[in-house]
Protein backbone atom coordinates (compact mmCIF):
# COMPACT_ATOMS: atom_id res chain seq x y z
CA UNK A 1 0.00 0.00 0.00
CA UNK A 2 1.54 3.64 -0.60
CA UNK A 3 1.77 5.37 2.26
CA UNK A 4 1.68 8.54 0.77
CA UNK A 5 -1.59 10.60 1.15
CA UNK A 6 -3.30 10.99 -2.30
CA UNK A 7 -4.41 14.67 -2.64
CA UNK A 8 -7.32 16.46 -4.83
CA UNK A 9 -7.73 20.15 -5.36
CA UNK A 10 -11.06 21.43 -5.83
CA UNK A 11 -12.33 24.87 -5.56
CA UNK A 12 -14.06 25.86 -2.42
CA UNK A 13 -17.36 28.07 -1.95
CA UNK A 14 -16.63 31.08 -1.97
CA UNK A 15 -14.53 31.17 -5.00
CA UNK A 16 -17.33 29.71 -6.84
CA UNK A 17 -19.60 32.98 -5.77
CA UNK A 18 -17.01 34.96 -6.50
CA UNK A 19 -16.19 33.47 -9.71
CA UNK A 20 -20.50 33.66 -10.54
CA UNK A 21 -20.66 37.37 -9.46
CA UNK A 22 -18.24 38.11 -12.08
CA UNK A 23 -20.35 36.70 -15.00
CA UNK A 24 -23.16 39.97 -15.39
CA UNK A 25 -20.22 42.64 -15.54
CA UNK A 26 -18.40 40.42 -18.05
CA UNK A 27 -21.80 40.61 -20.18
CA UNK A 28 -22.27 44.60 -19.52
CA UNK A 29 -18.99 44.95 -21.32
CA UNK A 30 -20.63 44.66 -24.82
CA UNK A 31 -22.73 47.32 -23.81
CA UNK A 32 -19.76 49.53 -21.87
CA UNK A 33 -16.46 48.49 -23.95
CA UNK A 34 -14.70 51.49 -21.57
CA UNK A 35 -15.04 48.92 -18.56
CA UNK A 36 -12.83 46.67 -19.91
CA UNK A 37 -9.64 48.26 -17.99
CA UNK A 38 -11.54 48.26 -14.71
CA UNK A 39 -13.08 44.65 -15.34
CA UNK A 40 -9.68 43.06 -16.17
CA UNK A 41 -8.16 44.75 -13.17
CA UNK A 42 -10.61 43.17 -11.25
CA UNK A 43 -10.26 39.87 -12.62
CA UNK A 44 -6.23 40.31 -12.14
CA UNK A 45 -6.76 41.04 -8.13
CA UNK A 46 -9.15 37.78 -7.86
CA UNK A 47 -6.55 36.06 -9.80
CA UNK A 48 -3.45 37.04 -7.06
CA UNK A 49 -5.85 36.72 -4.04
CA UNK A 50 -6.39 33.13 -5.38
CA UNK A 51 -2.89 32.43 -5.75
CA UNK A 52 -1.75 33.65 -2.78
CA UNK A 53 -4.57 31.51 -0.77
CA UNK A 54 -3.38 28.64 -2.96
CA UNK A 55 0.18 28.63 -1.85
CA UNK A 56 -0.71 28.94 2.03
CA UNK A 57 -3.18 26.19 1.68
CA UNK A 58 0.11 24.52 -0.02
CA UNK A 59 2.27 24.65 2.91
CA UNK A 60 -0.10 23.89 5.24
CA UNK A 61 0.65 20.28 6.71
CA UNK A 62 -1.51 17.53 6.24
CA UNK A 63 -2.69 16.67 10.02
CA UNK A 64 -1.64 13.12 11.52
CA UNK A 65 -4.29 10.93 12.44
CA UNK A 66 -4.46 7.77 14.74
CA UNK A 67 -7.73 5.46 14.89
CA UNK A 68 -8.59 3.75 17.99
CA UNK A 69 -10.63 0.69 18.17
CA UNK A 70 -11.18 -2.98 19.33
CA UNK A 71 -9.51 -5.81 16.77
CA UNK A 72 -12.16 -8.15 18.05
CA UNK A 73 -15.90 -6.92 17.34
CA UNK A 74 -19.17 -8.74 18.21
CA UNK A 75 -21.64 -8.67 14.91
CA UNK A 76 -24.96 -6.23 14.98
CA UNK A 77 -23.25 -4.67 18.51
CA UNK A 78 -22.46 -0.75 18.34
CA UNK A 79 -18.92 -0.17 18.90
CA UNK A 80 -17.35 2.94 19.71
CA UNK A 81 -14.33 4.28 16.95
CA UNK A 82 -12.09 7.02 18.34
CA UNK A 83 -9.72 9.20 15.25
CA UNK A 84 -7.20 11.44 17.07
CA UNK A 85 -6.61 14.92 14.70
CA UNK A 86 -3.35 16.59 15.47
CA UNK A 87 -2.78 19.75 13.53
CA UNK A 88 1.07 19.88 12.65
CA UNK A 89 1.15 23.78 11.28
CA UNK A 90 2.15 26.74 13.21
CA UNK A 91 -1.73 28.41 12.50
CA UNK A 92 -5.31 27.32 13.32
CA UNK A 93 -6.96 24.75 10.46
CA UNK A 94 -10.47 23.86 9.93
CA UNK A 95 -11.08 20.48 8.38
CA UNK A 96 -13.81 18.16 7.41
CA UNK A 97 -12.88 14.55 8.28
CA UNK A 98 -14.27 11.29 6.98
CA UNK A 99 -13.51 7.75 8.30
CA UNK A 100 -13.19 4.90 5.55
CA UNK A 101 -14.79 2.12 7.21
CA UNK A 102 -15.99 -0.95 5.81
CA UNK A 103 -19.70 -1.05 3.82
CA UNK A 104 -20.26 -3.75 5.99
CA UNK A 105 -20.70 -2.30 8.55
CA UNK A 106 -23.19 0.57 9.37
CA UNK A 107 -22.88 4.20 10.67
CA UNK A 108 -24.90 5.56 13.31
CA UNK A 109 -27.08 7.99 12.61
CA UNK A 110 -27.03 10.61 16.06
CA UNK A 111 -25.76 13.88 14.98
CA UNK A 112 -23.45 14.25 17.17
CA UNK A 113 -21.75 10.97 16.04
CA UNK A 114 -22.39 10.56 12.28
CA UNK A 115 -19.68 11.33 9.41
CA UNK A 116 -18.17 13.74 8.29
CA UNK A 117 -17.53 15.97 10.90
CA UNK A 118 -16.40 19.70 10.87
CA UNK A 119 -13.08 20.04 13.51
CA UNK A 120 -11.35 23.30 14.07
CA UNK A 121 -7.70 22.35 14.87
CA UNK A 122 -5.90 24.58 17.50
CA UNK A 123 -2.19 25.88 16.00
CA UNK A 124 0.81 22.92 17.12
CA UNK A 125 1.85 25.16 19.78
CA UNK A 126 -1.79 26.25 21.33
CA UNK A 127 -3.44 22.58 21.12
CA UNK A 128 -3.52 20.00 23.75
CA UNK A 129 -1.59 17.09 24.15
CA UNK A 130 -2.98 14.10 21.78
CA UNK A 131 -4.08 16.64 19.50
CA UNK A 132 -8.18 16.27 18.75
CA UNK A 133 -10.72 13.58 19.24
CA UNK A 134 -13.05 12.28 16.93
CA UNK A 135 -15.97 9.73 18.13
CA UNK A 136 -18.50 7.77 16.28
CA UNK A 137 -20.02 4.72 16.44
CA UNK A 138 -20.28 1.70 13.78
CA UNK A 139 -21.80 -1.67 14.07
CA UNK A 140 -20.65 -4.39 11.93
CA UNK A 141 -23.61 -6.37 9.89
CA UNK A 142 -22.14 -9.74 9.48
CA UNK A 143 -18.85 -11.69 10.48
CA UNK A 144 -15.54 -11.91 9.02
CA UNK A 145 -12.32 -9.71 8.28
CA UNK A 146 -12.00 -6.27 7.69
CA UNK A 147 -9.76 -3.57 7.13
CA UNK A 148 -10.41 0.28 7.75
CA UNK A 149 -7.98 1.02 5.18
CA UNK A 150 -7.59 5.60 5.41
CA UNK A 151 -8.88 8.84 6.43
CA UNK A 152 -10.33 11.49 3.79
CA UNK A 153 -9.10 14.82 5.79
CA UNK A 154 -10.87 18.17 3.87
CA UNK A 155 -8.41 21.38 4.44
CA UNK A 156 -10.26 24.77 3.68
CA UNK A 157 -7.52 27.40 2.58
CA UNK A 158 -6.98 30.96 4.98
CA UNK A 159 -9.83 32.63 2.80
CA UNK A 160 -11.78 29.67 1.33
CA UNK A 161 -10.86 30.09 -2.21
CA UNK A 162 -9.53 26.33 -2.18
CA UNK A 163 -10.14 23.12 -0.42
CA UNK A 164 -7.64 19.72 -0.38
CA UNK A 165 -8.97 16.60 0.17
CA UNK A 166 -6.24 14.25 1.64
CA UNK A 167 -6.58 10.55 1.37
CA UNK A 168 -4.38 9.30 4.29
CA UNK A 169 -3.61 5.70 5.19
CA UNK A 170 -4.58 4.38 8.39
CA UNK A 171 -5.21 0.92 8.48
CA UNK A 172 -7.10 -0.93 11.01
CA UNK A 173 -7.56 -4.93 11.26
CA UNK A 174 -10.40 -6.02 12.72
CA UNK A 175 -12.24 -9.45 12.91
CA UNK A 176 -15.86 -9.58 13.46
CA UNK A 177 -17.13 -12.67 15.71
CA UNK A 178 -20.30 -13.97 16.35
CA UNK A 179 -22.33 -12.02 19.41
CA UNK A 180 -20.78 -13.26 22.21
CA UNK A 181 -23.77 -12.07 24.64
CA UNK A 182 -25.62 -15.05 24.32
CA UNK A 183 -22.31 -17.16 25.47
CA UNK A 184 -21.97 -15.26 28.35
CA UNK A 185 -25.54 -15.26 29.31
CA UNK A 186 -25.25 -19.12 29.35
CA UNK A 187 -21.82 -18.89 31.27
CA UNK A 188 -23.53 -16.52 34.29
CA UNK A 189 -26.47 -19.34 34.10
CA UNK A 190 -23.66 -22.15 34.18
CA UNK A 191 -22.05 -20.43 37.01
CA UNK A 192 -25.15 -19.80 39.25
CA UNK A 193 -26.54 -23.54 38.49
CA UNK A 194 -29.99 -22.25 36.40
CA UNK A 195 -29.41 -24.58 33.14
CA UNK A 196 -32.73 -25.59 33.13
CA UNK A 197 -33.21 -21.93 31.76
CA UNK A 198 -31.96 -22.67 28.41
CA UNK A 199 -33.30 -26.25 28.66
CA UNK A 200 -30.46 -28.12 29.98
CA UNK A 201 -30.85 -30.76 31.86
CA UNK A 202 -28.69 -33.25 33.88
CA UNK A 203 -29.16 -36.72 34.67
CA UNK A 204 -27.04 -39.12 36.21
CA UNK A 205 -27.37 -42.84 34.49
CA UNK A 206 -26.13 -44.18 37.83
CA UNK A 207 -24.51 -48.01 38.10
CA UNK A 208 -23.55 -47.96 34.41
CA UNK A 209 -20.74 -46.35 32.51
CA UNK A 210 -17.00 -46.75 33.08
CA UNK A 211 -16.14 -43.79 35.63
CA UNK A 212 -16.12 -44.13 39.08
CA UNK A 213 -18.57 -41.89 40.90
CA UNK A 214 -18.84 -42.60 44.44
CA UNK A 215 -19.21 -45.31 47.48
CA UNK A 216 -22.76 -46.45 48.84
CA UNK A 217 -24.26 -49.08 50.78
CA UNK A 218 -24.78 -52.39 49.10
CA UNK A 219 -28.12 -52.53 47.21
CA UNK A 220 -29.91 -55.98 46.52
CA UNK A 221 -29.14 -56.18 43.03
CA UNK A 222 -25.79 -55.04 43.04
CA UNK A 223 -23.20 -57.37 41.12
CA UNK A 224 -20.29 -58.83 43.05
CA UNK A 225 -17.86 -57.05 40.99
CA UNK A 226 -19.40 -53.79 42.15
CA UNK A 227 -18.74 -54.30 46.19
CA UNK A 228 -15.72 -53.01 47.33
CA UNK A 229 -13.99 -55.02 49.82
CA UNK A 230 -11.28 -53.10 51.39
CA UNK A 231 -14.86 -50.78 52.33
CA UNK A 232 -16.25 -53.34 53.42
CA UNK A 233 -14.02 -54.58 55.95
CA UNK A 234 -13.68 -50.96 56.95
CA UNK A 235 -16.76 -49.96 57.76
CA UNK A 236 -17.94 -53.97 58.93
CA UNK A 237 -20.70 -53.74 55.74
CA UNK A 238 -21.06 -54.45 52.48
CA UNK A 239 -19.91 -51.26 50.55
CA UNK A 240 -20.54 -51.12 46.80
CA UNK A 241 -19.05 -48.90 44.36
CA UNK A 242 -21.00 -46.60 42.01
CA UNK A 243 -20.52 -45.65 38.29
CA UNK A 244 -21.52 -42.77 35.89
CA UNK A 245 -22.14 -42.72 32.45
CA UNK A 246 -18.73 -41.98 30.49
CA UNK A 247 -17.20 -38.03 30.23
CA UNK A 248 -14.97 -38.57 27.41
CA UNK A 249 -17.22 -38.34 24.71
CA UNK A 250 -16.91 -36.83 21.26
CA UNK A 251 -19.11 -34.32 20.02
CA UNK A 252 -19.05 -33.08 15.92
CA UNK A 253 -20.66 -30.39 14.78
CA UNK A 254 -21.66 -30.10 11.29
CA UNK A 255 -22.57 -26.93 9.63
CA UNK A 256 -24.28 -26.70 6.10
CA UNK A 257 -22.49 -23.30 4.20
CA UNK A 258 -25.05 -23.93 1.17
CA UNK A 259 -27.57 -21.57 -0.60
CA UNK A 260 -30.14 -22.65 1.40
CA UNK A 261 -28.75 -21.14 4.56
CA UNK A 262 -28.77 -17.72 2.97
CA UNK A 263 -32.13 -17.23 4.26
CA UNK A 264 -32.35 -13.89 6.11
CA UNK A 265 -35.23 -13.20 8.27
CA UNK A 266 -35.73 -10.15 11.09
CA UNK A 267 -31.95 -9.25 9.82
CA UNK A 268 -30.32 -12.35 10.92
CA UNK A 269 -29.07 -15.22 8.53
CA UNK A 270 -29.43 -19.09 8.99
CA UNK A 271 -26.10 -19.33 9.40
CA UNK A 272 -26.00 -16.58 12.17
CA UNK A 273 -28.22 -18.72 14.20
CA UNK A 274 -26.67 -21.91 13.49
CA UNK A 275 -23.42 -20.17 14.78
CA UNK A 276 -24.72 -19.44 17.71
CA UNK A 277 -26.64 -22.63 18.58
CA UNK A 278 -23.78 -24.43 17.74
CA UNK A 279 -21.34 -22.42 19.90
CA UNK A 280 -23.82 -22.64 23.04
CA UNK A 281 -23.86 -26.51 22.28
CA UNK A 282 -20.06 -26.55 22.22
CA UNK A 283 -19.87 -24.60 25.62
CA UNK A 284 -22.18 -27.00 27.33
CA UNK A 285 -20.27 -30.42 26.21
CA UNK A 286 -16.50 -29.20 26.95
CA UNK A 287 -18.15 -27.85 30.79
CA UNK A 288 -19.09 -31.35 30.64
CA UNK A 289 -15.99 -32.47 30.03
CA UNK A 290 -16.66 -33.99 26.43
CA UNK A 291 -14.38 -32.88 22.98
CA UNK A 292 -16.00 -31.30 20.35
CA UNK A 293 -15.35 -30.47 17.16
CA UNK A 294 -16.72 -28.82 13.66
CA UNK A 295 -16.84 -29.46 10.38
CA UNK A 296 -18.37 -27.32 7.60
CA UNK A 297 -19.49 -28.18 4.27
CA UNK A 298 -21.00 -26.27 1.23
CA UNK A 299 -19.21 -23.50 0.06
CA UNK A 300 -16.60 -23.23 2.70
CA UNK A 301 -15.09 -26.88 3.81
CA UNK A 302 -13.01 -26.53 7.17
CA UNK A 303 -12.34 -28.80 9.79
CA UNK A 304 -11.77 -28.67 13.53
CA UNK A 305 -10.92 -31.79 15.09
CA UNK A 306 -12.70 -32.45 18.07
CA UNK A 307 -10.60 -31.82 21.26
CA UNK A 308 -10.80 -30.86 24.62
CA UNK A 309 -10.01 -27.80 27.44
CA UNK A 310 -10.71 -24.44 28.15
CA UNK A 311 -8.57 -23.54 24.71
CA UNK A 312 -11.05 -24.92 22.32
CA UNK A 313 -13.69 -22.73 22.49
CA UNK A 314 -11.57 -19.70 21.04
CA UNK A 315 -10.29 -22.26 18.85
CA UNK A 316 -13.23 -22.95 17.01
CA UNK A 317 -14.83 -18.98 17.28
CA UNK A 318 -11.34 -19.01 15.05
CA UNK A 319 -12.43 -21.73 12.89
CA UNK A 320 -16.09 -20.50 11.92
CA UNK A 321 -16.03 -16.48 12.66
CA UNK A 322 -15.68 -15.74 9.21
CA UNK A 323 -17.75 -18.58 7.29
CA UNK A 324 -20.61 -17.35 4.86
CA UNK A 325 -22.72 -19.14 3.13
CA UNK A 326 -23.05 -19.18 -0.67
CA UNK A 327 -24.90 -19.88 -3.48
CA UNK A 328 -23.91 -23.14 -3.78
CA UNK A 329 -26.13 -26.82 -3.50
CA UNK A 330 -25.12 -28.81 -0.80
CA UNK A 331 -23.60 -31.93 -1.44
CA UNK A 332 -24.94 -34.26 1.41
CA UNK A 333 -23.10 -37.28 0.75
CA UNK A 334 -19.77 -35.82 0.09
CA UNK A 335 -20.25 -34.89 4.04
CA UNK A 336 -21.32 -37.70 5.23
CA UNK A 337 -18.10 -39.88 3.23
CA UNK A 338 -15.55 -37.18 4.33
CA UNK A 339 -17.02 -38.08 8.33
CA UNK A 340 -16.45 -40.75 8.03
CA UNK A 341 -12.72 -40.88 6.43
CA UNK A 342 -11.83 -38.17 9.17
CA UNK A 343 -13.64 -39.37 12.50
CA UNK A 344 -12.88 -42.41 12.99
CA UNK A 345 -14.31 -43.19 16.96
CA UNK A 346 -18.01 -43.32 17.47
CA UNK A 347 -19.23 -39.77 18.19
CA UNK A 348 -22.50 -37.41 18.33
CA UNK A 349 -23.16 -35.92 14.88
CA UNK A 350 -25.07 -32.81 14.87
CA UNK A 351 -25.99 -31.60 11.70
CA UNK A 352 -27.23 -28.12 11.16
CA UNK A 353 -29.33 -27.68 7.62
CA UNK A 354 -31.74 -26.42 6.07
CA UNK A 355 -33.95 -28.65 3.57
CA UNK A 356 -36.28 -28.42 1.12
CA UNK A 357 -38.54 -31.86 -0.53
CA UNK A 358 -35.89 -32.36 -2.77
CA UNK A 359 -32.97 -32.69 -0.24
CA UNK A 360 -34.75 -35.35 1.55
CA UNK A 361 -33.63 -38.17 -0.67
CA UNK A 362 -30.05 -37.83 -0.32
CA UNK A 363 -30.16 -36.22 3.51
CA UNK A 364 -31.42 -40.00 4.10
CA UNK A 365 -29.22 -41.73 2.55
CA UNK A 366 -26.17 -39.73 4.24
CA UNK A 367 -27.35 -40.05 7.54
CA UNK A 368 -27.98 -44.00 6.90
CA UNK A 369 -24.00 -43.60 6.15
CA UNK A 370 -23.18 -41.89 8.73
CA UNK A 371 -24.99 -44.29 11.19
CA UNK A 372 -22.91 -46.87 10.66
CA UNK A 373 -20.76 -45.47 13.24
CA UNK A 374 -21.95 -42.45 14.92
CA UNK A 375 -24.95 -41.52 16.43
CA UNK A 376 -26.66 -38.91 14.26
CA UNK A 377 -29.03 -35.89 15.16
CA UNK A 378 -30.29 -33.73 12.55
CA UNK A 379 -31.48 -30.07 13.12
CA UNK A 380 -33.54 -28.72 10.24
CA UNK A 381 -33.99 -25.06 10.12
CA UNK A 382 -37.64 -23.83 9.45
CA UNK A 383 -38.43 -20.09 7.76
CA UNK A 384 -40.34 -18.22 11.08
CA UNK A 385 -41.99 -16.91 7.87
CA UNK A 386 -43.96 -20.07 7.30
CA UNK A 387 -45.28 -20.36 11.24
CA UNK A 388 -45.95 -16.32 10.82
CA UNK A 389 -48.50 -17.34 7.55
CA UNK A 390 -50.43 -20.34 9.29
CA UNK A 391 -50.99 -17.78 12.19
CA UNK A 392 -52.75 -15.14 10.05
CA UNK A 393 -56.16 -15.91 9.15
CA UNK A 394 -56.90 -15.55 5.38
CA UNK A 395 -58.85 -12.59 4.31
CA UNK A 396 -59.28 -13.27 0.27
CA UNK A 397 -58.45 -15.60 -2.44
CA UNK A 398 -54.97 -15.30 -2.63
CA UNK A 399 -54.57 -15.45 1.24
CA UNK A 400 -56.36 -18.53 1.33
CA UNK A 401 -54.55 -20.06 -1.22
CA UNK A 402 -50.77 -19.28 0.09
CA UNK A 403 -52.49 -20.84 3.86
CA UNK A 404 -53.26 -24.37 2.37
CA UNK A 405 -49.76 -24.30 0.50
CA UNK A 406 -47.85 -23.68 3.48
CA UNK A 407 -49.61 -25.74 5.44
CA UNK A 408 -49.18 -29.07 2.99
CA UNK A 409 -45.80 -28.12 2.26
CA UNK A 410 -45.20 -28.15 5.81
CA UNK A 411 -47.34 -31.54 6.42
CA UNK A 412 -44.72 -33.15 3.51
CA UNK A 413 -41.94 -32.02 5.90
CA UNK A 414 -43.13 -33.78 8.72
CA UNK A 415 -43.60 -37.16 7.00
CA UNK A 416 -40.54 -36.74 5.57
CA UNK A 417 -38.84 -36.07 9.02
CA UNK A 418 -40.72 -38.90 10.12
CA UNK A 419 -39.70 -41.08 7.91
CA UNK A 420 -36.14 -39.76 9.32
CA UNK A 421 -36.73 -40.82 12.55
CA UNK A 422 -38.06 -44.71 11.29
CA UNK A 423 -34.14 -44.90 10.08
CA UNK A 424 -33.29 -44.27 13.37
CA UNK A 425 -32.42 -40.48 12.85
CA UNK A 426 -33.09 -38.04 15.47
CA UNK A 427 -34.46 -35.08 13.89
CA UNK A 428 -35.25 -31.51 15.46
CA UNK A 429 -37.24 -29.15 13.75
CA UNK A 430 -36.26 -25.65 14.82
Amino acid sequence: MNMRPRQQWVPGRRLLLLILALVPPSLALSFRPEWTPYFVALALLLLLFCVLDAVRLMRTSIPEVQRQLEENLPVAVWRRVELCIENRHSRAVQCQVFDGYPPAFQLSSESTSGLPQTLHLAARHQQETGGQRLVYQIKARQRGDFEFAFCDVLLHSPWSFWQRRSRIPVLSRVKVYPNFAELSVYLMLAQQQRLDQLGIHQFSRRGQGGDFHQLRDYRGGDALRQVDWKATSRYRRLISREYQEDRDQQLLLLLDCGRRMRHNGAGRGHLDDALDAMLLLAFSALRQGDAVGMMSFGAQQRWFAPRKGAATLNGLLNAVYDLQAEAVATDYMAMAQQVLQRQRRRSLIVLLTNTRDEDYRELLAAAQLMRRRHLVVIADLREALLDDTLRTPPSNIEGALKFYATDDYLAARRQAHLELGHQGVHMLDV
